[in-house]
C-alpha cells in the first residue's frame, strides 16, 4: 500500500451566517486538495477544485471514484433550498471533475454520508431542520427521486433552540437506520433506512432525548456495534450510549464534559471521532480550541477521559482520524490551518507533527 493518501478539504467560500448570529467571510477559493505522507505526516498542496460554492462538508464514495460536497447556504434556484454537488474523482491524481448538482429541499446543509452501498445520500439541513435523501446513480450522479423529513419543535435555548436544526446523519454498522441529531429539539431522531430506494420512515422508537439544552450534533458509532456517541455542542458534553441493532434504539449510559474542570470561558464542541480499533474517542472544543480524549471501555463502552490537547490554531471544526489508526487532522476554521498530529500508540495522546499548514476557512477534512 503507497505511503501517499490524498486529503480533500471543504471550505466557506463565502460569507456564512451562523445560528449564533455570526457572519463569517469565507476565504476558501473551494474543495482544496493535499497529498498526505502517511509515514511522516507532511501535507503538501496538490489541487484545487474552484467555482464551488461553499462546499462546506465532503463525503466520498465507498468506491472511491465519486465525492459529494453539500453546498452550504440558503436559496438555491429560487426556492429556499441549498443543493449538494457530485464529482467524479480520480485516485491516482486526487483531481475532481463537476457531474452534477441536487437541490437539498432546505437551507445551509451541514453534514452527508453516502452510504457503504454506494446507493444514495443522506443530507442534514441544518437552518431548517430537515433530512434529505438523494439516490446515487451507478455514474455517481445524483438522481432525483429520494426522501425528504421535516423536523419539529423547539427547546430551552432562546436563541439556538426556537426551531428544529438538524446537525447530521449517522448510520448504525448494517445501515439498517440512520440516526440525526438536531441540536434544536434535543433530540437524536432516528429513522429506518431503505438504501436501496432511497427512502426512510420513523423508527418505531422515534427518538433518543437528551438533556435539556444540550443540543446535540454529531454521533459516531462503536466499530463494534454495541455502542454509539453524541458529542452535544451547547452544553459541551459527551453521552455514551448502548445500541440495539436490532431495534434501532439508544440507551445512555454516561454523560462527561469535554471540557477541563477548571476552565471558565466560552466554548462549544464541533466533531466527535472514534479510532479503527474502538478504543478512542476524540471531540473538539471550539473556544477551549482543544480536542478532548477518552479511552473506551471495551466490555462496558463507557469513557474515561485521558486529557486534552491543543488544536494548534482557532475554531477546530472538524478533524479526522485517517483509516490507519495513526494520524489526527484538525481543521481550525477561524485560523485557516490544518494541523496534524501522530496518535501515542501508548496512551492515545496526539503529538503534534511539524507546521500547521496554512487553508483558508477549512470546515471539514476528508482522507481518501
Amino acid at each position: 500500500m503507497s505511503q501517499f493518501r490524498f486529503v480533500f478539504v471543504g471550505t466557506y467560500t463565502e460569507p456564512i451566517l451562523f445560528g449564533t448570529g455570526q457572519i463569517l467571510r469565507g476565504k476558501g477559493k473551494g474543495i482544496h486538495v493535499y497529498r498526505f505522507d502517511t509515514l511522516s505526516g507532511a501535507l503538501e498542496p496538490c489541487g484545487l477544485t474552484e467555482g464551488v460554492r461553499n462546499p462546506s462538508y465532503l463525503a466520498i464514495h465507498p468506491s472511491r471514484r465519486y465525492l459529494y460536497a453539500v453546498n452550504e447556504y440558503k436559496e438555491f434556484e429560487g426556492r429556499a433550498s441549498a443543493a449538494i454537488s457530485a464529482f467524479a474523482l480520480n485516485p491516482d491524481s486526487g483531481k475532481l471533475t463537476f457531474i452534477n448538482q441536487k437541490a437539498t429541499g432546505g437551507t445551509d446543509p451541514c453534514h452527508l454520508s453516502v452510504t457503504k452501498s454506494g446507493d444514495c445520500v443522506l443530507v442534514a439541513n441544518f437552518t431548517s431542520g430537515s433530512l434529505c435523501v438523494l439516490p446515487i446513480r451507478p455514474d455517481g450522479s445524483l438522481g432525483d427521486d429520494g426522501d425528504f423529513v421535516q423536523h419539529q419543535g423547539s427547546s430551552i435555548d432562546p436563541k439556538r433552540q426556537v426551531g428544529p436544526h438538524a446537525h447530521a446523519v449517522t448510520l448504525d454498522i448494517l445501515e439498517r437506520f440512520a440516526f440525526v441529531p438536531d441540536l434544536g429539539i434535543d433530540k437524536v431522531m432516528i429513522y429506518e433506512l431503505n438504501a436501496a430506494r432511497a427512502k426512510v420512515k420513523s423508527n418505531r422508537t422515534p427518538w433518543a432525548a437528551v438533556r435539556p439544552g444540550a443540543g446535540p450534533r454529531q454521533l459516531v458509532m462503536h466499530p463494534g456495534g454495541r455502542f454509539a456517541y453524541l458529542i452535544n455542542e451547547l452544553n459541551s458534553t459527551m453521552t455514551a450510549f448502548r445500541y440495539d441493532g436490532k431495534q434501532g434504539t439508544l440507551e445512555e449510559m454516561q454523560t462527561l464534559s469535554t471540557l477541563p474542570e477548571n476552565f471558565r470561558g466560552s466554548s462549544t464542541c464541533a466533531e466527535v471521532q472514534i479510532t479503527p480499533g474502538g478504543d478512542l474517542l476524540y471531540g473538539s472544543n471550539r473556544g477551549h480550541n482543544s480536542l478532548v480524549i477518552y479511552a473506551i471501555d471495551p466490555v462496558h463502552g463507557t469513557l474515561r477521559l485521558l486529557g486534552h490537547v491543543n488544536s494548534r490554531g482557532s475554531i477546530p471544526r472538524n478533524f479526522t482520524v485517517d483509516p490507519s489508526g495513526n494520524w489526527v487532522l484538525v481543521a481550525n476554521q477561524d485560523s485557516d490551518n490544518l494541523a496534524v498530529f501522530r496518535i501515542d500508540q501508548s496512551n492515545g495522546g496526539l503529538i503534534p507533527t511539524g507546521d500547521p499548514i496554512e487553508v483558508p476557512t477549512p470546515v471539514c477534512v476528508k482522507v481518501l
